[in-house]
């Protein structure tokens, strides 16, 4: 490269990049969208809403949520991706997001092109419960039990190739048991119906589980955390409980379009980090049985990487298919 052309390329990038750092002191100008891939009422939407409502103080313009639901999350991406790369179109999407290029060949956008990972929120681990009457009192004794009688122990999910259902797949890949898959429509019904002795086996949502454990409607036998639980502090996690290196988190992560300028990303990444650190917040998420994280673009980029990586091998090797 000639030193003309040298001179030409530096000051090239440095008119972009003062073009980039004088865009981030303007935004925002107008309302924010933060699209969920999921319905209102639910997890996601609770986190969004959580949020959008401090994201509208500290930036000084509106945050507005608007729900797209539909095809585990898939519908809401798709429109995210398609959005300019402006910082005024965001999405809130859940652990679906890592798992869905292993379920679905043919997604209407490229995971790993589409979108800019701005922070990963919180993470937050499962439960595995069982009827409060079955034999099994522990994850060794559950164990055990079906390994003497393989296909015989059955375990509801909210659906193929929902959490529920991958947590419990990894757990039997963990452990060599072979246990039979009862998918319902939502975690609800399925819930329901471990509470009520239909289907034994269940990896509850900690958040919606808890209830029912200190109820005693439920019993829990582990937590699927790194860690145990500040909500749980006596359950122990897989890995005490005789399964090393099971780990499993459902999670929420907020993205923008790809292309969407680096200082742009920055900023909302600031933002919503000082709003993770409100004592407010914290408590709401903590009260789900949530870990904030508030982990940097970069280090979030490297988790969904690993989390894309580990779903796929467990939905390969399961063979695992929707419907």
């Amino acid at each position: 490269m000639t030193a003309a052309k040298f001179f030409r390329a530096a000051l090239a990038a440095l008119l972009a990049a003062a073009s980039c750092t004088a865009l981030a002191q303007t935004y925002p100008s107008k309302s924010v969208k933060l699209i969920v891939t999921y319905p209102p009422a639910g997890g996601a939407d609770t986190m969004a809403r959580l949020i959008a409502a401090k994201l509208s103080q500290s930036l000084g313009q509106p945050v507005v949520v608007e729900n797209r639901p539909g095809a585990s999350g898939q519908i809401g991406a798709d429109a995210v991706a398609k959005a300019a790369p402006d910082g005024y179109t965001l999405m809130l999407d859940a652990s679906s997001y890592a798992v869905n290029p292993s379920l679905y060949p043919k997604l209407p956008y490229d995971p790993h092109k589409a979108f800019a990972a701005i922070t990963l929120l919180a993470r937050f681990p499962n439960m595995l419960v069982v009827t409060p009457s079955f034999p099994a009192t522990s994850v060794k004794e559950l164990v055990a039990m079906a390994k003497a009688k393989p296909g015989t122990i059955s375990y509801a999910s909210s659906g193929n190739g929902s959490a529920q259902h991958l947590a419990a797949e990894l757990f039997k890949q963990k452990t060599g048991v072979d246990m039979m898959h009862v998918p319902y429509k939502g975690g609800g019904p399925a819930m329901t119906d471990v509470m009520a002795g239909q289907v034994p086996v269940f990896f509850a949502n900690m958040a919606s589980g808890l209830g029912h454990v200190k109820g005693g409607k439920l019993r829990a036998l582990a937590s699927t955390g790194s860690q145990r639980s500040p909500n749980m502090p006596n359950l122990p996690t897989m890995s005490e409980s005789g399964v090393p290196g099971y780990e499993m988190y459902e999670w929420n992560a907020v993205f923008a379009p790809a292309g969407t300028p680096p200082a742009i990303i920055d900023k909302l990444y600031e933002h919503i980090a000082r709003a993770l650190a409100l004592k407010d917040v914290h408590d709401r998420i903590d009260a789900l049985g949530g870990e904030i994280v508030a982990s940097n673009p970069h280090d979030t980029e490297q988790f969904l990487d690993t989390q894309m990586a580990q779903w796929a091998k467990v939905v390969k090797q399961g063979n695992i298919k929707v419907e």
